[in-house]
């Protein structure tokens, strides 16, 4: 009893801190709304191997190949960065990237267009995932990482399995293909909310790069 209690406590810590860190909630957020809307897309790919595409095993054999290479290419141009500025700009980028690809893989009808359109979307899913979890794990202390990181795995993987429910049902509805069209254009429309916010988020961090020597004292550029 007592241990639940204590868990309890800390779980509830954790989400305070979360709540009030302007960062780390935005981040969160838009997360989630890219983990339940644009992530699933996976899931209907079958349905566009063999319905859209009028293919077979190969083909989505391919599709999900080019997705694995663009988010290969967005991993390796992450690991050549030198340092975690200019990051939080990356992560609206990216989100509206991936929506992009999928509104595009959406719209296709053409078997190599539909494969850029997956390396688009693999690389723009890649590069908000990656920037989003470094940013986090920089800002945040050391004594409530743990709880913090649970929350993003609750928002990634707690998520997806919702979006892929909700993918289905809406494929079901209106086809596949305008199910992911749909999912594309609110994913852009949470990057573009998450832009408008970049302001304020970046006055929140640029004390904690200055405090961590990651920014010099006295500059005032932009992370």
């Amino acid at each position: 009893m007592g241990k639940d209690i204590l868990v309890i406590a800390e779980l509830k810590a954790g989400w305070t801190y979360v709540s009030e860190f302007q960062a780390i909630r935005t981040i969160l957020l838009l997360f989630a709304v890219v983990s339940l809307m644009g992530m699933p897309f996976v899931v209907l790919m079958p349905v566009f191997a063999k319905t859209v595409l009028h293919g077979g095993p190969h083909t989505l054999g391919f599709l999900m190949a080019a997705m694995g290479l663009g988010a290969l290419v967005s991993a390796l141009s992450l690991a050549a960065r030198r340092n975690v500025r200019g990051l939080i700009r990356m992560i609206p980028i990216a989100a509206a990237v991936f929506g992009l690809g999928l509104i595009g893989f959406g719209l296709s009808r053409v078997f190599w267009l539909s494969m850029v359109m997956v390396f688009i979307a693999g690389m723009g899913m890649m590069q908000g995932m990656a920037a989003s979890n470094t940013v986090i794990q920089t800002i945040v202390t050391d004594d409530k990482r743990g709880r913090v990181m649970s929350y993003y795995t609750m928002a990634f993987m707690g998520m997806a399995p919702f979006g892929s429910l909700l993918a289905g049902t809406m494929a079901s509805a209106v086809g596949a293909p305008l199910s992911v069209v749909m999912n594309g254009a609110v994913v852009i429309v949470g990057a573009a909310w998450f832009a408008t916010r970049l302001p304020g988020l970046r006055r929140e961090i640029r004390p904690i790069y200055r405090e961590m020597g990651i920014l010099p004292a006295k500059e005032g550029i932009q992370q």
